[in-house]
């Protein structure tokens, strides 16, 4: 049952033992005026993750719920398992190496919500740490910085996006009610594991209900350089991704009659990347689903296109291709060294 006077926090984990501690405390620390909990899906990690966990979960009974052990879930059951478990009246989400930054984070998005019923979702600025380098760099892409949007007017940006989330979700807090009642007319929507992740789609069916709300202060630090669900260092592990959030991007256009020359460049491009990654993998299977997807999604080859599938429709061409890229890639890393 939903409880009015509290906020739900979903964490995700999977094989984040340096890092998970660094995100639970980040979401205690918050100086929320209503009470929060947590709620941690442990995605039967093989490290010591589950254990840092735990002793949270024994050390802050009353606010940290660790979900049940399982089997692995992947990233998509395991998020929706969670949002269900959820008993707040708002959600929010920080991934297990993810932190927040701002003590009040949850308190501003909590102020707005509670002063708007119309608002659906509020979302902040965040930047980057590169755990490899070190480095922090804010991010400069602000899409919608206006108070307050009407979702509606974000849909094709939220669908097309490349680089930068229009909205991250780790920065932002959703009303339950609204994404459960989604939830529950379309669960294929969400629990499609074909579809690659969580996020796009919970964000525009917010988007499409309401106004998503902007706070121009940075709450959050998002976690690179290292491996990820959407950065894999295989060739194929990546076209699967690839594939699966464009194909979701295409159900959503085509369920919402949105189709303009935004999303025609936006299918081309995904194109494209699907016949490169099939291209550096050497595998012609490959190139037979990217191929489907430009068929699906009405894409007409432009020259980049035409280019990549010329040399990839001679075994010997793509082969003598394969090796020099590869000369190429090792005398990169070789200068790098140097």
């Amino acid at each position: 049952m939903e409880d009015n006077s509290l906020v739900s926090v979903i964490v995700l984990a999977y094989n984040q033992q340096d890092s998970i501690a660094r995100t639970l405390d980040s979401i205690l620390m918050q100086k929320c005026r209503l009470p929060i909990e947590i709620v941690v899906g442990d995605d039967a990690s093989t490290d010591g993750t589950r254990a840092v966990c735990e002793d949270y979960a024994r050390r802050y009974p009353d606010i940290v719920r660790l979900m049940p052990a399982a089997p692995n879930k992947g990233m998509v059951d395991n998020y929706f398992d969670c949002m269900l478990a959820c008993r707040g009246k708002y959600i929010a989400d920080c991934a297990g190496d993810d932190y927040w930054t701002d003590p009040k984070k949850l308190d501003k998005e909590v102020e707005i919500m509670e002063a708007d019923p119309s608002v659906t979702i509020v979302h902040t600025n965040w930047r980057t740490y590169n755990e490899d380098t070190h480095e922090t760099k804010d991010n400069a892409v602000e899409q919608f910085p206006a108070p307050k949007t009407d979702g509606k007017q974000m849909l094709e940006a939220i669908i097309t996006q490349t680089t930068a989330p229009v909205v991250h979700l780790c920065t932002a807090l959703y009303r339950a009610e609204t994404i459960k009642r989604c939830y529950a007319a379309d669960t294929d929507l969400f629990r499609n594991k074909d579809l690659g992740c969580e996020d796009i789609q919970t964000v525009f069916m917010l988007a499409i209900n309401g106004k998503v709300a902007y706070l121009p202060d940075v709450t959050m630090t998002y976690s690179i350089g290292k491996p990820s669900v959407s950065n894999q260092c295989n060739h194929a592990k990546q076209f699967r991704f690839v594939r699966q959030t464009a194909m979701l991007s295409w159900l959503l256009a085509s369920r919402a009659g949105i189709d303009t020359g935004r999303t025609r460049w936006f299918f081309s491009l995904r194109a494209f990347e699907l016949l490169m990654h099939a291209f550096r993998s050497g595998d012609a299977k490959l190139k037979a689903v990217a191929l489907e997807c430009m068929s699906t999604w009405n894409v007409k080859p432009d020259r980049k296109i035409k280019t990549v599938l010329a040399v990839m429709s001679n075994t010997v061409l793509w082969n003598v291709m394969l090796g020099v890229r590869g000369a190429f890639v090792a005398l990169k890393r070789v200068l790098n060294l140097a």
